[in-house]
């Protein structure tokens, strides 16, 4: 699965030719004017999905954070949350909290604002959910993976009300790397601050990885040769 935790500072080379001075503002501004659409940023539980996605909207000049945990607030009464029983109910209102983030997003992205969505994705089908949901628009996925100890460790250290109880970071783990382990941007930030793994998120991402495609016309795409 592809890692990686260094931030390029390699020189960038200007459309004369002649290389300038290359400092984090001047990359930001570069990958900012590229950058478009929806990013889904996506991770365990305790990966710091909420902070980076947070701190990386404010170095951009026009965006706007899409969290998960914001819509199911809305919910005052009757909430189940996606661990929880009734299961079939779980599974309802988990779509639902998909749904209303990719609204949410469309929404967003059309008026010209780019979006940082902070969620758990699963697996392969969920994200083909999502691209689904999200289309035409361009999404780019970026995966905090500190490893599990630091997700466990930095869930511990948590606000008590912002704890989150969970004991599947093994089969999590295994699940999302079996299913879209190749795809996207998975971003070691095990020896990374937040404001670190936000500035390396805004100033590479464009190079890192590209607009996803939907895995749910994969074989019409091969089919036509794109």
């Amino acid at each position: 699965m592809p890692r990686s935790s260094e931030i390029d500072q390699s020189p960038r080379t200007s459309e004369s030719g002649c290389v300038g001075e290359v400092t984090f503002e001047s990359i930001t501004a570069v990958a900012a004017h590229d950058l478009s659409g929806c990013i889904i940023v996506t991770g365990m539980p305790g990966a710091g999905k909420s902070t980076v996605t947070g701190v990386a909207a404010r170095l951009l000049p026009k965006a706007a954070q899409v969290k998960g945990d914001d819509m199911n607030q809305m919910i005052q009464s009757g909430y189940v949350g996606w661990m929880e029983a009734p299961t079939a109910e779980a599974l309802r209102q988990d779509q639902l909290c998909n749904r209303n983030m990719c609204a949410l997003a469309n929404n967003f992205i059309d008026f010209g604002f780019v979006v940082l969505m902070d969620t758990v994705v699963a697996d392969r089908a969920e994200l083909d959910f999502f691209l689904a949901l999200l289309s035409p628009r361009p999404v780019r996925l970026v995966v905090l993976a500190p490893g599990i100890d630091a997700c466990r460790q930095r869930n511990r250290t948590r606000p008590v009300q912002e704890q989150f109880e969970f004991d599947e970071y093994e089969r999590l783990e295994a699940d999302m790397a079996r299913e879209f382990g190749d795809v996207g941007w998975w971003l070691d930030t095990s020896a990374l601050s937040p404001d670190e793994t936000a500035e390396a998120l805004v100033a590479q991402l464009c190079d890192r990885t590209a607009p996803l495609q939907p895995g749910w016309h994969a074989w019409l795409r091969q089919l036509h040769g794109v």
